[in-house]
């Protein structure tokens, strides 16, 4: 509430309104335009494999920089045919979405064109650590050969998935519960098009409290 407040604050100025918070609070519920949590249930980890398990080694990092530390995840959106899945990559310092790939299926390739994407938009990689959850798609041998060749390190969840990864996790919500991509759409085409805006209102427009109502883009361009 306070980034819708502080977003909207030189609009109502201009059109001569007061109050704070709990005064926005109260008509946005007045006109029903709150929007609540949800649960969701849907599984896209497989971690009861035999690949070599990394360490985290972001535990005790402490992130200063964009391209320091990228976080990856597997969500699922709907469409009337069933479910297709979106690989996010998230810089850590600005929260920027990086790189993402929204395919049919949950295999291999799409987690491959999120991160290439992410690495050809980054203008320094030196020093970088990937970190994801150990889904069996981040212990391909592709994906952990372009993870080497470009010299990028590797750190994996370990024992709680959901803290270790938390900001993947944080994101993920952010995009179902602010840009409604919890919906179901009518097919893949249609649910590209709104991960597409969805992304952009994100990392383009979506101030952030703890970027100091910053957006991602933002932050990201000055740390690169």
């Amino acid at each position: 509430m306070r980034k819708l407040n502080k977003s909207l604050e030189n609009e109502l100025i201009k059109a001569n309104l007061k109050g704070g918070r709990d005064t926005l609070f109260n008509i946005l519920r007045k006109h029903q335009m709150l929007t609540f949590r949800k649960k969701y249930s849907s599984r896209t980890t497989n971690s009861l494999h035999r690949y070599y398990k990394y360490k985290n080694i972001i535990k005790d990092v402490e992130v200063s920089r964009s391209n320091q530390v990228w976080v990856s995840d597997i969500t699922y959106i709907r469409t009337v045919k069933g479910f297709c899945y979106l690989a996010l990559i998230t810089d850590m310092y600005s929260r920027k979405i990086v790189g993402y790939d929204l395919s049919n299926f949950l295999v291999l390739k799409g987690c491959v064109r999120a991160l290439n994407k992410a690495i050809y938009q980054a203008k320094n990689t030196k020093g970088l650590i990937h970190h994801s959850d150990r889904g069996i798609q981040y212990f391909s041998n592709v994906y952990i050969q372009i993870l080497k060749r470009n010299k990028i390190n590797i750190s994996m969840t370990e024992e709680n998935h959901c803290y270790e990864n938390a900001m993947a996790e944080r994101v993920n919500r952010i995009l179902k519960d602010e840009f409604y991509l919890d919906q179901t759409f009518t097919n893949i085409n249609h649910a590209k098009k709104a991960t597409k805006n969805a992304i952009n209102l994100y990392n383009e427009i979506r101030l952030h409290l703890s970027l100091d109502f910053k957006t991602p883009n933002m932050v990201y361009k000055l740390t690169a």
